[in-house]
């Protein structure tokens, strides 16, 4: 208790000096400097969110041209793995964002890694606990009415991917644990060293070797555990992690209780926002001409996750450099990363969504050769446009929230603009207008839109000061 008192007097002291004038004064200099430690890790982060995500649209893309059926089954088994599985994992991982990176600014580095040990523990046992509900996919697809015959290749796709999901329970771990010590190089050449892999290993599972759709399935459970295995191997003979580099023991058992409190707000905060694109998804199951609608927005869906790992490399930058600055009780650096943040973002969302606007005749032809769902695809075009805009703001915005340990507050605000306006707008003009894919994506951007704004609100009106003291007594009071 003594050490966490005077842990927090220095902290005072800190503050009050840096009040005097001894902090930094956001000056061109001072913004540049700011926006290269930015880059630094969002770019690499890009390249190892992008490698990730390809090794699903890969799969995608190969297992289209085998029709319609196999292309919708498919997306259906994956939207249901996201909504199930892998946004519930990335979700409760992101809690070490806030834990790793505030003990990493502070130095507290033996309780990064064990709070990495812990993650990796808890979300083992939530994966079992999910793999359950995969094995019964089929049942349960069957039972909200949607259509039979795709209910049935859905649920073969989706026990294909239960190893995937354990590989990703330790991925995300360790992800966030390379991330908030802004040691990004060992990720990127792992994920590029996967997908270069994945790509002749899928085509030969679902064509050569004649597995069809499976084949696409077991093609991303081998690629996500090779991945594992180089990070797990780098962690533990490279030198650059020997700081964070403690043995496995009992007090992995400790961290639990701590990384559960954070873990279930971050789940619920990310999640939220994963979810109302995949009830979409399924949504349009119920419209008529089912596999043409699904198909259609499941391209769509495809081709935004694909497009946002850029704001979300900028999102994983703005968290490590915020919680590491709040931390080192640097408030005014943490402020200062959040408006470079947000001026880099603006700049690639207009370059991004103004490409994509360019190419809305052309880009459907890689997931499907059907000029049907090419056809569909450009008329929704402009409206993924104005997706990847929304998205990108709020996604950056998010970063800020889990590098100050805001989960919580995300967590409201998701459900407030994403349930309560988002996807009833969204059904109404689905279904009631008649709008059906069209209606469904314009819904579900309304409650992006009051998201965005929200987070906004949230993040201008922080006191930076404020949180500094919070990192602090959060780190050293859990210490003692």
């Amino acid at each position: 208790m003594k050490d966490t008192e005077k842990n927090m007097e220095e902290v005072e002291e800190t503050l009050l000096s840096k009040k005097k004038g001894e902090g930094l004064a956001l000056t061109w200099d001072v913004f540049l400097q700011e926006g290269k430690k930015l880059g630094y890790i969002a770019a690499p982060m890009v390249v190892v969110t992008l490698s990730l995500q390809l090794i699903n649209v890969i799969s995608m893309m190969m297992v289209g041209h085998l029709g319609e059926l196999a292309l919708s089954s498919s997306a259906m088994a994956i939207s249901f793995s996201i909504v199930t599985g892998f946004s519930l994992i990335s979700g409760m991982a992101s809690a070490l964002e806030t834990l790793c990176g505030q003990a990493y600014g502070a130095e507290q580095y033996r309780k990064l890694g064990n709070q990495t040990y812990s993650a990796i523990f808890s979300l083992i046992l939530v994966a079992v606990a999910v793999s359950i509900l995969w094995f019964n996919m089929e049942k349960f697809l069957i039972l909200i009415g949607q259509d039979p015959l795709i209910a049935y290749e859905a649920g073969k796709f989706i026990r294909w991917l239960v190893p995937a999901l354990f590989a990703y329970a330790i991925f995300q771990s360790l992800n966030r644990y390379y991330q908030t010590q802004s040691l990004i190089i060992p990720m990127v050449i792992s994920s590029c060293v996967t997908i270069s892999f994945h790509i002749p290993l899928c085509w030969s599972l679902v064509f050569k070797l004649g597995l069809r759709n499976l084949g696409g399935a077991l093609s991303i459970s081998i690629s996500n555990w090779l991945n594992v295995i180089f990070l797990v191997f780098y962690m533990k003979y490279s030198s650059a992690c020997a700081k964070t580099r403690v043995p496995i023991s009992l007090e992995l058992f400790q961290e639990v209780g701590e990384f559960f409190r954070f873990a279930i707000p971050s789940a619920i905060m990310i999640c939220l926002q994963w979810w109302s694109y995949e009830c979409v998804i399924l949504l349009s199951g119920l419209l008529p001409n089912p596999q043409l609608e699904t198909s259609v927005l499941s391209v769509c869906l495809l081709t935004i996750g694909t497009l946002y790992t850029i704001p979300y490399g900028l999102s994983a930058a703005v968290s490590t450099r915020v919680s590491n600055e709040l931390g080192a009780s640097n408030p005014q650096a943490a402020r200062i990363s959040v408006y470079s943040a947000m001026s880099i973002t603006v700049i690639e969302l207009i370059l991004v969504s103004g490409t994509l606007f360019a190419s809305k005749h052309i880009f459907g032809y890689i997931f499907s050769s059907e000029v049907e769902v090419v056809d569909s695809v450009s008329t929704i075009a402009p409206l993924v446009c104005l997706t990847v805009i929304i998205d990108g703001f709020q996604t950056v915005l998010s970063g800020v929230a889990r590098g100050c340990g805001w989960q919580h507050i995300g967590a409201y605000v998701n459900l407030a603009a994403l349930y309560l306006c988002g996807v009833p707008a969204a059904a109404i003009l689905g279904f009631w207008l008649q709008l059906r894919g069209r209606g469904l994506w314009i819904g579900i951007q309304i409650g992006a839109i009051l998201q965005t704004i929200l987070l906004s609100v949230v993040t201008c009106y922080t006191n930076w000061e404020k949180q500094v003291i919070k990192a602090r007594e959060r780190i050293f009071q859990e210490r003692s």
